[in-house]
């Protein structure tokens, strides 16, 4: 018990002085903007305002400057950074990602796996600038910060800071209310009502759910279905928000409807850890007048329906729990606006990956001690199974408290085991089919 309180102490003081530290850089931060430098020192000046975190935050780059960004990290930091991309968009550029671990080459058993995935809607950028500057964070953190090397060195970390590069490339600067160039993509197709619609089409059959997607959209739906994710963020801006599934309802009510999935609970727990850590996401920002999220969170659906979105897609097609951030009252602030978005949303980015790390995984095994690929593995009152890898790995997020879990596959099926969740650290439990 002892050693209990002095953890929590820890963790305590930490945050504490990570929040301390947040809050002096944006004093300097204000402090920089309100005080004027005389002549040539102008420039030095703007410089010294938009550098947060050792990170340069002074501008919106094209996607081919993010592109070489992620590289230089990559050629920096090549054991613990890697460049890659899931598909091109209409216009044929890379939709490119960073992928982030202590073994980067190669995943170590039962090592989970993350993504953020920003800039679904091109004209919604606060969340493409925020996920490159947590790349850089976190590859510049690495054996430095002992908080971003645990997180690296438990965890697969993929950031796709943008999915609508087309888009991107034509929103305008400074463009906040009725700003919808740039939303969708080259198409005209808006990819967050591209993905299949769960309430409205047979989901047996995933070859036939490609048939008339764009190519971003088959470029995620790939990407979710063939990669074992566990846990997931996508996010947008127009509002200060952490959504949760089900984003939309069998008989598609306008909003009002709340439509819970199976993980309800541990969904809204996942929405809570990013509204508390944020700065001012819970408290109930209100960006209009018919906003109103208590605590900085809401059901999607409860707040207007949306079908063909890609959080839900996630949850019905794959293992990963995935829910939407919504970062920004601005779809696309000035450029000198991005430090502050920064220091609002980097502790909050981190505590949810530190997520994917806590419920309960472990290995589904037959009787011979042979990992069994394809099994399934229920919480015992939760009907949303997750399968297990070619190792016979398996992850479960799950907010804190008692479960019981089984397993089954190929005609067997082992004991139910109950588990207790913390806050902290995942419980393993390894399951035997008999």
């Amino acid at each position: 018990m002892q050693l209990f309180w002095v953890t929590v102490l820890a963790v305590t003081v930490c945050c504490h002085a990570l929040a301390l530290q947040d809050d002096y850089q944006e004093q300097q931060l204000q402090r920089r903007q309100f005080s004027g430098r005389p002549g040539g020192r102008d420039r030095q000046a703007g410089q010294a305002r938009c550098v947060m975190d050792g990170i340069n935050m002074c501008g919106y780059e094209t996607h081919q400057q993010m592109i070489d960004r992620f590289s230089r990290l990559e050629q920096k930091n090549p054991n613990i950074a890697k460049v890659g991309s899931i598909g091109r968009s209409v216009k044929g550029k890379p939709l490119v990602y960073l992928k982030l671990s202590g073994n980067v080459n190669k995943r170590s058993l039962m090592e989970p796996m993350f993504k953020y995935v920003g800039n679904m809607h091109g004209n919604e950028v606060v969340s493409r600038q925020v996920l490159i500057y947590m790349a850089e964070y976190l590859a510049n953190g690495y054996g430095r910060d002992g908080r971003i090397t645990r997180l690296l060195n438990s965890t697969e970390i993929f950031i796709l800071p943008s999915l609508n590069p087309d888009g991107y490339e034509i929103s305008r600067e400074g463009a906040c209310d009725n700003n919808r160039l740039g939303r969708s993509n080259a198409n005209g197709v808006d990819l967050n009502r591209n993905f299949p619609r769960q309430f409205d089409e047979p989901q047996n059959n995933l070859r036939q759910l490609r048939n008339g997607r764009e190519p971003e959209t088959l470029a995620a739906m790939d990407w979710i279905t063939t990669t074992p994710f566990v846990l997931s963020a996508n996010l947008h801006a127009g509002a200060v928000v952490a959504s949760y599934p089900f984003d939309d309802s069998p008989r598609h009510r306008t909003s009002g409807f709340y439509s819970s999935a199976p993980d309800d609970k541990t969904f809204k727990y996942l929405a809570e850890t990013y509204a508390r850590n944020h700065r001012t996401m819970h408290k109930n920002v209100r960006c209009t007048r018919a906003d109103n999220f208590p605590g900085g969170i809401t059901n999607g659906a409860e707040w207007y329906d949306v079908p063909g979105g890609m959080q839900d897609f996630n949850y019905v097609h794959s293992n990963a729990m995935e829910i939407t951030l919504e970062l920004s009252c601005c779809k696309h602030p000035p450029a000198s606006e991005l430090p502050r978005h920064w220091l609002d949303n980097k502790n909050a980015l981190i505590a949810y990956m530190e997520k994917t790390n806590s419920g309960v995984k472990g290995v589904v095994m037959d009787i011979n001690g042979n990992p069994v690929s394809g099994a399934k593995v229920r919480v015992v009152g939760i009907n949303k199974d997750v399968t297990t890898t070619g190792a016979g790995e398996y992850w479960k997020v799950l907010s804190p408290g008692q479960y019981r879990l089984v397993a089954g596959g190929s005609g067997r099926r082992s004991r139910e085991v109950e588990v207790t969740v913390n806050e902290k650290e995942p419980a393993i439990v390894n399951l035997t089919l008999q």
